[in-house]
């Protein structure tokens, strides 16, 4: 699946998002510094109902939010940003791994140090700036392992 947006059109792509992944859970982002992974990832969590602010995780390395799902259940996005971890085990004693396999949704920016801790089910993604910066978001099949 592929989506070309404008910074105006990302609420609208956020909802196409999740009508195309309903029953996913764990996301890689992979693109550039400034892509707009945490934009995106933003936008995502708006469309989830997430209520509050969202941040970057550059230095907590994994911010937790919470949504109501469609029954009223209080549901757990997480967003980490790996970019600092050096490597499979930063990313362990970080509590990574305990993120990626509970009943989440789970965001990795920055996915190659984790890429043999990732749940097989993974929709891997890429995040592209054009030159009239609009974006492109696709589902890559190439797998990070």
């Amino acid at each position: 699946m592929q989506w070309t947006f404008t910074l105006d059109q990302l609420p609208e792509t956020a909802r196409q998002f999740w009508a195309y992944f309903t029953d996913k859970q764990v996301f890689t982002l992979d693109g550039p510094m400034g892509a707009g992974k945490t934009t995106l990832v933003k936008a995502l969590c708006a469309a989830k109902g997430v209520a509050g602010a969202t941040a970057s995780p550059t230095f907590s390395i994994i911010n937790e939010y919470v949504y109501q799902d469609a029954g009223g259940k209080t549901r757990q996005i997480f967003h980490l940003d790996l970019y600092r971890l050096k490597d499979e085990d930063d990313a362990i004693s970080a509590g990574v791994e305990d993120t990626l396999y509970q009943n989440a949704i789970s965001f990795v920016e920055w996915p190659q140090v984790v890429a043999h801790l990732l749940p097989p089910d993974t929709i891997h993604l890429q995040l592209e700036v054009q030159p009239d910066q609009k974006r492109i978001l696709r589902e890559i099949a190439s797998s990070l392992k």
